[in-house]
């Protein structure tokens, strides 16, 4: 039976911006599992997610301490209809990520991470695909923000589309 994904990161609520944008929580509302890959900031929006999500994987990232350390862990590990995912926060440098995660997360199919708020999608020479969704509240030097969704059915990853998100004004 297929799942639903969607993939964040980054959203720096509310210090990048006072909430989510609404294509994201449609996205969270109807997906079958979300995966955030950490620095959420702000504690009330983890308990926003758990609310929403049908079934929340999510992360601690650099920017997030106290409770979220409490009740995340810094690598999550899920099974979903044949698919190993692992999400983590911080891949470091670009130079060499796919080896070096490769080398990592070698029982991992799909590695969803954040960090950079560049979107990422890249698979390693092992098979492991390497996934970025961005940031869809800080875009840094990207020309919008992002957010991912996805498919996943019978052992594979599909539909994989980055939503661009428009700037705030």
């Amino acid at each position: 039976m297929p799942v639903s994904l969607v993939f964040t990161s980054d959203t720096h609520v509310p210090k990048r911006a006072r909430d989510l944008p609404h294509s994201l929580w449609a996205a969270i509302d109807d997906a079958d599992v979300v995966i955030h890959a950490g620095d959420w900031v702000d504690i009330a929006l983890l308990d926003r997610f758990e609310e929403r999500s049908r079934r929340l994987v999510a992360v601690y990232g650099n920017n997030d301490h106290g409770p979220f350390r409490r009740r995340l862990p810094e690598v999550a590990h899920a099974e979903i209809e044949g698919i190993r995912f692992a999400v983590v926060h911080e891949t470091g440098d670009a130079k060499g990520r796919e080896l070096r995660c490769a080398a990592r997360y070698p029982d991992t199919d799909i590695l969803v991470f954040g960090h950079s708020h560049i979107p990422w999608d890249t698979t390693a020479p092992t098979g492991l695909r390497l996934i970025n969704p961005g940031s869809p509240t800080d875009r840094r030097r990207q020309p919008h923000g992002t957010y991912v969704t996805a498919t996943a059915a019978d052992g594979e990853l599909t539909d994989v589309t980055f939503h661009a998100v428009p700037p705030r004004t």
